[in-house]
């Protein structure tokens, strides 16, 4: 309860300071408002409850490898089944679905916490519960990412708003690891997950409070044409491809550093539960810096630039991360990291929502989902893979490097990349001409 005070008093301080004013101005939309505060609450039981469970896997099995198949399971169904739910998001009531997955998450979460608790938990049961997460996911994920430009009032405020999603989102990273370190040191795993089914209530009921029109759009292909039309459309729209390449790219060799991390604390930091949550938090205090950076921006103009920068700040952060055994060091190059990286995922999804046509955006948003959710996986496994072959350092190091390479052949290929978007934003009515980058 202290925190969501905390929360809302901060708030209200931020709206009085004039250069904040932009950084909000989604909230004045009332349905966003109630969305925005109960996901924020949801969202730190959902991080105490990834930390509690990277702790878990690791104390019961002392397996990198495990800690990358767990990632797996927990999203790689987001990858098979988001493309279909993005047909099914774009007929069917986005807000209902949306719903439905957050009462999922939350059974999800009792069971998990009642397994903990009992003490049966086995690695079994971690597995078939991540796979139910993951399930849940793939159609929770897209429903979230095109159901927002639904809540609020003017178009304008679009980037905004998705920006103040990567907020939240970053900002329960930044509370939620820490609260965990402490709740794990002290009485255990279980009571994380527990907490975590509780802040679900938060979100249900703001979903419930949320009143708009039915947001899917009519239809009138059978399910394969419109799938084969939503899959046409976003890989033969240039932008949309090469964004998602980068992100799959990203997804895939930069991301899962994260699966890595309890090892990491414990292997190379000699650290504990505490350790993994400062690791997790300073990469958190990044990410938030940088949604509100995001946020404050009021223009799409100058995303690509942005992409560039910051693909390859992250590889050069987590070249230091690499090979760093002293945790100053490593907290300070995750700061960077975690700030790098909400920048590069904002502008990808902030350009492909701006570029997407309304009546296709469900199904776009669905391989959106798919190149962050739905790769991230398939790293996690390829990093724990990588890791217990030859160690965590040069799984880091060879990540790092990937991903300053994927920023420098965009770097080249901008100028190209520009020729395809701009007439697409003239098109939308964004700008009446657009001045070069």
């Amino acid at each position: 309860m202290k925190i969501i005070i905390f929360f809302v008093y901060f708030y209200e301080y931020l709206k009085r300071i004039s250069w904040a004013k932009g950084i909000f101005s989604s909230l004045r939309s009332r349905n966003y408002r109630y969305y925005f505060f109960g996901q924020g609450i949801s969202l730190i039981g959902t991080w105490m409850q990834n930390i509690a469970l990277s702790w878990l896997v690791y104390r019961l099995t002392g397996s990198v490898f495990l800690l990358g198949l767990i990632g797996f399971t927990s999203q790689i169904p987001t990858f098979i089944i988001s493309p279909f739910a993005g047909v099914l998001l774009d007929r069917y009531d986005r807000l209902k679905i949306l719903r439905l997955a957050q009462i999922l998450f939350m059974i999800q979460a009792l069971l998990m916490a009642a397994m903990v608790l009992l003490k049966i938990i086995q690695v079994w049961h971690i597995i078939m519960l991540s796979l139910i997460f993951g399930l849940i996911s793939a159609f929770d994920a897209p429903a979230r990412q095109s159901l927002v430009i639904h809540l609020i009032d003017k178009p304008s405020r679009i980037s905004n708003a998705i920006a103040l999603n990567s907020a939240v989102f970053n900002g329960a990273r930044l509370v939620g690891p820490a609260i965990a370190g402490i709740i794990i040191g002290f009485v255990g795993e279980g009571i994380c997950f527990l907490l975590n089914a509780l802040s679900f209530v938060a979100v249900i009921y703001a979903l419930y409070r949320i009143k708009i029109h039915n947001v899917s759009v009519k239809i009138t292909e059978n399910f394969t044409q419109s799938f084969t039309e939503g899959f046409q459309y976003t890989f033969q729209t240039k932008p949309i491809r090469v964004l998602l390449l980068l992100l799959s790219i990203f997804s895939l060799f930069g991301l899962p550093y994260i699966i890595l991390l309890p090892a990491y604390a414990k292997k190379i930091l000699h650290g504990n539960a505490d350790t993994l949550g400062f690791l997790m938090s300073a990469a958190g205090a990044g990410a938030f810096l940088a949604a509100l950076y995001m946020a404050a921006r009021k223009t799409v103009i100058g995303l690509m630039k942005l992409l560039m920068l910051c693909l390859i700040i992250f590889g050069t952060s987590m070249l230091f991360i690499a090979f760093s055994t002293h945790i100053l060091p490593v907290l300070f190059f995750l700061f960077f990291a975690g700030f790098a990286m909400i920048v590069s995922i904002s502008s990808v999804n902030t350009m492909i929502q701006t570029i997407s046509d309304e009546d296709k955006r469900g199904r776009v948003m669905s391989f959106y989902a798919m190149a962050l959710l739905g790769i991230t996986p398939i790293g996690y496994l390829l990093a724990g893979s990588v890791a217990s072959t030859i160690g965590i350092p040069y799984t880091l190091f060879s990540g790092g490097i990937i991903t300053i390479i994927s920023g420098i052949w965009f770097a080249w290929y901008r100028k190209y990349f520009r020729q395809y978007v701009r007439p697409i934003y003239r098109s939308k009515g964004i700008l009446p001409s657009l001045p070069s980058e």
